[in-house]
C-alpha cells in the first residue's frame, strides 16, 4: 500500500471516528423530552422540622442525644437541674398530707353534727327536746358543713399546687416532640440556657418532601394532590412515591445551585412534593433527587430524562 493510499485510509478512518463521536455527543445533550402529561424536575430531599426548647431556664446536667441520632417521639434528649422544684415538690406534697387530714377530720365532724341534728330533729318531733336545743345542734351542723366545704377546697387547691410544680418538674425533662433525626444540638452539658431558647433541631423522618423548581411556562400544568415520583442515586432503581402538597404563590429567581436544563429560564415557582412514606428511613434530608410530576392521568411513567 502506497503513502498516500494509507493517508486516506487514516483520514477516513479520523473522520468515521469524528463523526461517531459528534452523534454519540449529540443524543447524549440531546436526550428525547418525556412525553406530553409528565414534568420533570430536580432539588434536595428536605423535612418537617421541630426546633425543641425547655419552657423554664436551667442548666444542662445531661444530654441523651447528639447530632445524627434517630429519637423516637417522648425520648429523653436533656435534663435540666430540678434540685430547686424538688424542694418545692416536697413542699406541695406535704401541704396535700395536711389538707386531707383536715378534710378527714372535717368530715368527721360534719357527720356526726349531721348524726345528733337528726337525732334532735326525731326527739322534737316527740316534743322530747325544746325547739330552742333543736335550733342550736341544727346551727352546730350548719357550721360543720361549712368548715368540711372550706376544708375539700383547700384540700383542692394543695393538690392543683402540687400538679403544677410536678408539671415545671416534668418540664425540666426535655423529651422529643416527634420521632426524626437531630440535625442541630445547641446546648453542652453544664451551659445554663434561657427559657424558650433552641436545644435541638429535629428532622421528622416520616414527613420528608423533596423541593423542587418548576419553570413558570409549565406551573400551570401543577395541582394540588398531583401524584409524583422521587429517583436518588442511592435507590436508581426504586422511585418513591410523592403527593404534591405545596406550590408556592409567588415565582422567584431561579436559585443558584439549582441547575435547568433550559438556562432562558429565569423566574421559577417553589413546589414541595412529599413522600407518600420512608422505608426503614432509607432516606434522609440533603440527597439530591429527581422526580417526575404526573399532570395527565392516562400518561405512562417514564424515568427522568437530563
Amino acid at each position: 500500500m502506497s503513502v498516500s493510499t494509507k493517508n486516506v485510509v487514516v483520514l477516513l478512518l479520523i473522520g468515521l471516528v469524528a463523526s461517531i463521536a459528534i452523534t454519540v455527543g449529540w443524543l447524549w445533550f440531546h436526550k428525547e423530552p418525556l412525553p406530553e402529561g409528565l414534568i420533570q424536575a430536580n432539588g434536595r430531599i428536605e423535612g418537617d422540622h421541630y426546633s425543641v426548647a425547655s419552657k423554664f431556664p436551667g442548666r444542662v446536667v445531661e444530654l441523651k442525644a447528639r447530632e445524627g441520632d434517630t429519637v423516637t417521639k417522648g425520648q429523653v434528649l436533656a435534663r435540666l437541674d430540678d434540685a430547686q422544684i424538688q424542694a418545692k415538690v416536697i413542699q406541695a406534697q406535704n401541704a396535700v398530707v395536711a389538707a386531707k387530714a383536715q378534710c378527714d377530720a372535717a368530715e368527721t365532724s360534719e357527720q356526726q353534727s349531721l348524726r345528733d341534728n337528726n337525732r334532735l330533729q326525731n326527739l322534737l318531733e316527740k316534743r322530747s327536746v325544746s325547739q330552742q336545743e333543736a335550733e342550736r345542734t341544727e346551727l352546730a351542723w350548719k357550721v360543720t358543713k361549712d368548715r368540711l366545704a372550706a376544708a375539700k377546697a383547700q384540700c383542692g387547691v394543695a393538690k392543683a399546687s402540687l400538679q403544677e410544680v410536678q408539671s415545671i418538674q416534668d418540664d425540666l425533662t426535655i423529651r422529643a416532640p416527634a420521632s426524626g433525626i437531630i440535625t442541630t444540638r445547641l446546648a453542652d452539658e453544664g451551659e445554663v440556657v434561657a427559657a424558650g431558647s433552641p436545644l435541638f433541631d429535629i428532622v421528622d423522618l416520616d414527613r420528608l418532601y423533596l423541593k423542587v423548581y418548576i419553570p413558570e411556562k409549565v406551573i400551570g400544568k401543577v395541582r394540588l394532590g398531583l401524584a409524583a415520583r422521587v429517583y436518588t442515586d442511592a435507590f436508581p432503581d426504586k422511585p418513591f412515591s410523592a403527593t404534591v402538597r405545596y406550590i408556592a404563590s409567588q415565582a422567584e429567581f431561579t436559585p443558584k445551585e439549582v441547575q435547568t436544563p433550559d438556562e432562558r429560564v429565569k423566574l421559577v415557582y417553589a413546589v414541595k412534593l412529599y413522600l407518600d412514606e420512608n422505608p426503614d428511613h432509607s432516606l434522609s434530608p440533603g440527597l439530591p433527587a429527581d422526580t417526575v410530576i404526573r399532570w395527565q392521568e392516562d400518561v405512562e411513567w417514564a424515568n427522568p430524562r437530563w
